[in-house]
């Protein structure tokens, strides 16, 4: 984005659905440049991938340019990020992490409005203190530190005013533009896909759906000697109130932990997120780094429950099938690709090469196939420049991504990330083989 721009992000409807409607119009003039292209004497191939890196150039720069629901959609369609070229899949993060940093705090006015509209006109009688000062922000709230009316410490976590209607107007405009990421990733069912993923994200403006999820990890958490949950105070419609929680976010332990501290945080990160489904029913689904913090005890404490992803069930046991198949010293590949589409992550029609699904799934079981497993960004780097690639044999183009399953790829993707930039080492295979269903029991092939 020329710097001259950079402040200049419409946030009216108007212009919000302007720019977002502007997407197929490009895209309809680069398939008709494409076509005349091709008639000029080149390759189809090579047209078709200029349209699909243009293409994504400009899906991922408007969702990038824009705040609220457009923002939280691009966050959450980090998924075709792997269908990117690093020139264009890097800038798209770099937007929209400035944007997130850069978000200006609401006036001190609304925020005493949005409190006095929903805690009542005496809102001020529930706390002892409040700091007008925001602790934090994001693209749909904001939070302040106060101490309630009792003296416990509490965070209070305010949405900010029209979130929801900038929210719902952003999908609206977007899920006409299904065809647009289809062509970034042929063999995925968008339309399905979209529609999960706008109610999914929809329900972070909910903060009584929040509130119940939060009391369902402190119970679940209660007494646990590595895992805190801080509890719920109260909640409103545009308001929600937990107990404050102190410690080292880590994006501190990332930047200047010791060995031992990321060490630490990695493997209770990962215990964390592979036994929430099985002992809360609740997948957390928004694993950065800001939503966990590494305590004084040596606990790993969680903030942030508005993404959170309802397994009753647990994990599907599809997870630990395919990492039982791909650690056999001689996998069968054949059985894996039945197993992915018989759960459609292969769609009727789209064929892959054996080898390379081998070769693609193969470093990504590498975690859990040894004892210990050191994560790095190197590590990261291979897998990325894996998943990149743009050739018509790109293995990552050829998955669907079931609508059941978006929550938990988003998580998979970043909490690697996570794990990856906290660079460190443990026995994270015990940890898939406790947690997840599938894997320590086969199950016979019929």
């Amino acid at each position: 984005m020329p710097p001259s721009s950079r402040d200049d992000i419409p946030r009216g409807t108007v212009g919000r659905t302007a720019r977002l409607a502007g997407l197929p119009l490009g895209f309809a003039g680069r398939t008709a440049l494409g076509i005349g292209k091709r008639i000029g004497g080149r390759s189809a191939e090579i047209v078709a991938q200029e349209i699909q890196q243009r293409t994504a150039d400009q899906v991922f720069r408007v969702l990038g340019e824009l705040k609220g629901g457009a923002m939280k959609l691009g966050q959450a369609l980090s998924i075709f990020e792997a269908a990117l070229p690093p020139e264009l899949a890097g800038p798209y993060r770099a937007t929209l992490t400035r944007l997130q940093e850069s978000a200006p705090p609401l006036p001190v006015a609304t925020v005493h409005r949005v409190l006095s509209a929903d805690l009542g006109d005496a809102w001020r009688d529930s706390f002892q203190s409040f700091d007008d000062t925001p602790a934090a922000a994001a693209s749909i709230g904001q939070v302040h530190r106060a101490v309630w009316q009792d003296g416990r410490a509490v965070a209070v976590k305010i949405q900010y005013p029209g979130a929801g209607r900038a929210l719902i107007n952003d999908f609206t405009q977007i899920a006409r533009m299904g065809r647009l990421f289809g062509i970034l990733m042929p063999g995925l069912e968008v339309k399905p896909m979209l529609d999960e993923l706008r109610d999914r994200v929809a329900e972070e403006l909910d903060y009584h759906m929040e509130a119940a999820a939060q009391r369902s990890f402190a119970a679940a958490y209660a007494g646990d000697p590595d895992i805190y949950v801080p509890g719920v105070v109260t909640e409103t419609d545009h308001v929600l109130v937990t107990e404050w929680m102190d410690g080292a976010p880590l994006s501190k332990i990332i930047s200047n932990g010791s060995t031992e501290e990321r060490d630490r945080a990695g493997i209770l990160l990962t215990r964390f997120l592979f036994s929430g489904p099985a002992r809360a029913g609740l997948l957390h689904a928004d694993p950065h780094p800001g939503n966990f913090r590494l305590l004084a005890d040596g606990r790993l404490g969680v903030l942030d429950f508005g993404a959170v992803d309802r397994l009753p069930d647990g994990l599907p046991p599809i997870f630990g099938k395919l990492l039982r198949i791909m650690h056999d010293p001689a996998p069968d590949i054949a059985e894996v690709e039945r197993v992915l589409r018989a759960d459609n992550f292969l769609r009727p029609g789209i064929a892959v090469d054996l080898d390379a699904l081998r070769g693609f799934l193969g470093p990504l079981a590498e975690p859990s196939a040894v004892e210990t497993f050191k994560f790095s960004r190197e590590w990261m780097r291979d897998q990325a420049g894996r998943a990149t690639d743009m050739s018509t044999s790109g293995i990552t183009r050829k998955f669907n991504l079931p609508p059941s399953y978006v929550l938990i790829h988003r998580v998979s993707t970043a909490g690697i990330g996570v794990l990856c930039q906290l660079e460190c080492e443990g026995p994270f295979r015990a940890e898939v083989v406790r947690w997840v269903p599938g894997y320590a029991t086969p199950t016979p092939t019929p």
